[in-house]
């Protein structure tokens, strides 16, 4: 269940492979797990971004004052073709112990998000005068490896019509707490459609708005009990915070309709790997406390084509998003005016 949690969150790589692979990474020195880790999670992290970021409009035509709607929003944002996102180049001079068995110095290896296995690496050190441990230990693979090609995403999502072509928007995730799993997320946008402002409005065929969005998610893994490395209170906490800003161009008709945007989105995830941590194994067994956090921003235009189709109070939605992660989106809504 939890890692199913995290799946839809957009975070499994997050707590699967950072609990798997603990004790290994931090058999190589805090230092040197850190460097790695960055490096293996931040694809999956900018992806989560560009996940959880968009899908704030399916119209750009506002609201009148007292119209409502709510939907029901889902997201998968793909990454099957992206082979810069699904390695990287690991050096080991940018290491203080890491290397590779079979004596190479740079080699392509696995993000999160990779289907890269076998990759065999050592660390070793002097633990004693005339007395050398080694440890030998596989590097991670990722999502591709498990026929994963996609990060989704879902929520609820309400809006309302304010005056003067001005709609305010929300959207969240009901609270998931679990006994080792807690997610969260909330956002709040605004669309003001200028056509409205216009004296022919009523009778113009399109409708052109602007749109601002904020959205935050937060998710706490506690992996204490699963045994993988000993020590206490181990758990990852990771938050995500995005805003976008679009412009959108949508038919006005009265069933079906077809929209587009142009935008630009910015985000920063942080991700803090906390508690105690024992390693009992290689050559630097230390213990470790909070050892480290990692953080990823991501930016870039975004571009959407989509369509609409109301029936009633219920209306259908989907879209196509076009970006450093593409993602098609798509709900289910109900709606007054």
């Amino acid at each position: 269940m939890k890692n199913l949690l995290f799946a839809i969150m957009g975070f499994c790589v997050l707590a699967v492979q950072a609990q798997s692979d603990a004790n290994d990474l931090f058999a190589a020195g805090v230092e040197d797990a850190e460097t790695f880790m960055n490096d293996y999670l931040a694809p999956v992290s900018e992806g989560a971004i560009y996940s959880v970021a968009g899908s704030w409009f399916n119209t750009g035509d506002a609201k009148p004052l007292g119209g409502f709607e709510v939907s029901i929003i889902g997201n998968i944002t793909g990454f099957k073709n992206k082979e810069d996102k699904k390695t990287f180049i690991l050096n080991t001079a940018d290491y203080q112990n890491l290397q590779f068995v079979d004596g190479s110095t740079t080699k392509t290896v696995s993000s999160a998000l990779g289907d890269i296995e076998g990759v065999r690496v050592f660390v070793e050190a002097e633990v004693a005068p005339g007395v050398t441990s080694r440890e030998e230990f596989d590097l991670p693979s990722g999502l591709a490896a498990e026929d994963i090609n996609f990060i989704p995403s879902g929520f609820i999502q309400g809006s309302v019509g304010l005056i003067k072509g001005t709609e305010i928007k929300a959207r969240f995730l009901p609270k998931i707490d679990t006994d080792d799993v807690a997610i969260s997320l909330i956002g709040v946008g605004i669309q003001h459609e200028f056509t409205k402002h216009l004296p022919a409005d009523k009778i113009l065929p399109i409708a052109i708005s602007g749109v601002i969005g904020y959205t935050n998610i937060k998710g706490t893994y506690d992996f204490t009990d699963t045994s993988i490395i000993a020590g206490s209170d181990q758990r990852i906490d990771a938050k995500i915070n995005t805003w976008v800003f679009q412009a959108v161009v949508s038919t006005k008709l009265p069933i079906i309709n077809f929209y587009g945007s142009l935008g630009y989105l910015s985000g920063k995830s942080e991700t803090a790997v906390l508690g105690t941590y024992d390693v009992q194994s290689g050559p630097f067994q230390e213990t470790y406390t909070d050892p480290f956090t990692l953080n990823k921003d991501a930016s870039g235009v975004t571009a959407n084509v989509g369509t609409k189709i109301k029936l009633g109070f219920f209306r259908l939605h989907a879209d196509y998003t076009l970006a450093e992660f593409n993602n098609f989106s798509f709900g289910l809504s109900f709606g007054f005016r």
